[in-house]
């Protein structure tokens, strides 16, 4: 996968002044678009568009200050259609205009070219199983939230406290599938996971049984899925979670991510500073 993975960079490296289609990437990685986008974002901690936009950059920073061709031209080669959506990209990546750098020689920002491969550190082992599920549903209270990576997102925290003990009650008696109890549901994620990006969180649980009125439903289409778990502080070992599953499993094991909700099961210690987790990620088979 990360040989696949770096033949992509090399894509991009060779058509820098040419419209580059995330649906060649994919192929090119042999995975899915959905797939591409979630794994180079959590491999290279920002998103695949913003590593393009910063490379493009970076080569047009070098043509600006060697002077060969107009301002213009560059943009042009770039794929700007005209000199001010240039002039704007140009200083939100080097803190200064093409022109100013091209007439003091500015010291501009340069994005690497990346690729990757796989370290292997210690001597632990991921807890998964894959999993087949018919159809069902989330039922509970849905909230619009951004997407914290570090540490406890106030947002939810806040959420969760608004919903009130007989309510969530009421929720957990409807629980009747895998995983059992009050879970936590993230769907409409941006491809980026970008941190602040926004999320649909819903805290509910999962059940074959009709949302009873006041109550959101997330319906959840038959697939496979692939289920981890862990132990740890919390939140920190969740979060961890996440990063693991993108950034070791998937690039070491025939799967790959499908669109659907990420469902999380959480039960903490009662001082509330460790968690078991269960980890719910729609996945699929790539071919061998």
């Amino acid at each position: 996968m990360l040989e696949r993975l770096n033949q992509a960079m090399e894509h991009i490296e060779g058509h820098l002044d040419q419209r580059i289609e995330v649906a060649e990437l994919a192929r090119i990685a042999l995975t899915s678009e959905y797939h591409l986008r979630r794994l180079f974002s959590a491999l290279a901690g920002i998103p695949l568009s913003e590593y393009i936009r910063r490379r493009r950059l970076t080569v047009a920073g070098a043509e600006v200050l060697a002077g060969e061709r107009t301002l213009l031209a560059v943009a042009v080669r770039y794929g700007y259609g005209s000199g001010e959506a240039f002039a704007r990209a140009f200083r939100a990546v080097h803190g200064v205009g093409p022109g100013e750098a091209r007439r003091t020689g500015a010291a501009l920002h340069s994005q690497p070219r990346m690729s990757f491969r796989l370290i292997v550190e210690g001597s632990g082992s991921m807890r998964y199983r894959v999993v087949e599920k018919e159809e069902f549903r989330v039922v509970g209270k849905k909230a619009r939230v951004p997407l914290v990576h570090e540490g406890m997102n106030p947002a939810i925290a806040s959420f969760i406290r608004g919903i009130g003990q007989e309510t969530l009650r009421q929720i957990e008696e409807l629980s009747d599938g895998e995983p059992k109890g009050i879970v936590s549901a993230s769907d409409n994620l941006a491809d980026s996971r970008a941190e602040g990006t926004e999320l649909d969180y819903y805290h509910g649980v999962v059940t074959r049984s009709a949302a009873p009125e006041g109550m959101d439903t997330l319906t959840v289409p038959a697939g496979m899925w692939a289920v981890f778990e862990n132990s740890g502080p919390f939140p920190q070992a969740l979060q961890y979670l996440w990063r693991d599953v993108f950034t070791q499993w998937f690039p070491s094991n025939p799967y790959r991510s499908r669109p659907g909700p990420e469902i999380l099961r959480t039960r903490l210690s009662p001082d509330a500073a460790q968690a078991d987790a269960e980890l719910w990620i729609p996945v699929e088979r790539t071919a061998v």
